[in-house]
């Protein structure tokens, strides 16, 4: 039977130097951000049967349980640093344990976000992720930032996650292979950060969020802490390629407000469309517009003629629901 610190020695210390002066091993961790630059902190739980279903890959598992908090620093438009685990097992399963380190190493290396410290326990199993992440004072992509005229930008696609989602609860018939690719993008979403760190260089720094709870929710945030409304052409939302093959009124719903998709939306000035362009080709994303900034209070949806659709979308809500 592993101990709490066999299991930490064995699956998540790595002898390699790292960012932190002082990592695992002793009470706090010390981190050194680069000398005048803002700390950008995000923390994130996941909790099985809540966000991930009992049985879940530990592969993926661990690989999406960073990559909800890297999305965060790709918000934010910042580099990231390092993160600490907090950890809560069921039991100290060796195949499970090294399946989740895997994921979230491969995740981790590929940003160069070093594991600085944490904790474990015996209950029922429950991720708590803290990411830390470095930026320049006054380029963070904050929520307040959106004026009205400002175009509205969508990374990458929507709806695949919440359409493999319907799959698993039944609410559609999709093939295997079908399903399986849907099932991609909601078990092995891809964090935006190449793409926040491009916005971050643009001369006025965008107003940005990640979508993880649908975009009709997520850019209502937007919305609120700017003081403003916004106009969205629903048709104009990239589908992705498997929702993409599926009815309009299914595509519509699931790219409105389907959640986990963990794409970023952001908002730009009209003269600076072409820089977003380039933002998007220097960090390898499609970036799509979907809409405008409006001085009105409001979120308006519309479709590609500019009707108004009435929709009755709503973003998720851990406490109310979908």
């Amino acid at each position: 039977m592993l101990s709490e610190f066999d299991l930490i020695k064995q699956y998540f210390r790595r002898a390699r130097p790292g960012r932190a002066v002082l990592g695992i091993g002793d009470d706090c961790a010390l981190l050194a951000p680069t000398p005048g630059m803002q700390l950008a902190v995000s923390t994130d739980m996941l909790v099985e049967d809540r966000h991930f279903f009992a049985g879940a890959d530990p592969r993926m598992l661990g690989h999406k349980s960073l990559a909800v908090n890297l999305s965060d620093l790709a918000a934010m438009g910042a580099r990231p640093l390092g993160f600490t685990l907090a950890l809560a097992l069921p039991q100290a399963d060796p195949a499970w344990l090294e399946g989740f380190s895997s994921g979230l190493f491969a995740l981790a290396d590929a940003w160069d976000c070093e594991l600085i410290g944490g904790d474990t326990t015996k209950g029922p199993l429950n991720i708590c992720i803290t990411v830390f992440g470095e930026l320049a004072p006054g380029r963070a992509l904050r929520r307040d930032a959106a004026r009205a005229g400002d175009d509205i930008w969508i990374s990458g696609t929507l709806g695949d996650a919440r359409l493999a989602l319907a799959g698993y609860w039944k609410e559609v018939e999709l093939d295997a292979e079908a399903h399986a690719q849907a099932a991609q993008r909601m078990h092995l979403p891809s964090p935006r950060v190449a793409l926040g760190l491009a916005l971050a260089k643009l001369p006025v720094a965008p107003a940005a969020l990640d979508i993880s709870d649908g975009l009709v929710g997520d850019l209502g945030h937007i919305l609120a802490a700017s003081n403003v409304g916004a106009r969205l052409d629903v048709d104009a939302l990239p589908a992705g390629p498997v929702l993409a093959r599926q009815p309009l009124a299914l595509r519509r719903r699931f790219t409105a407000a389907g959640g986990d998709d963990y794409e970023l939306c952001f908002t730009a000035p009209a003269l600076l469309r072409e820089a977003v362009l380039a933002a998007g080709r220097e960090s390898g994303t499609p970036v799509t517009r979907v809409g405008r900034i409006e001085a009105e209070p409001g979120l308006r949806l519309v479709d590609a003629d500019g009707a108004a659709l009435e929709l009755g979308l709503q973003g998720w809500d851990h406490f109310a629901g979908a």
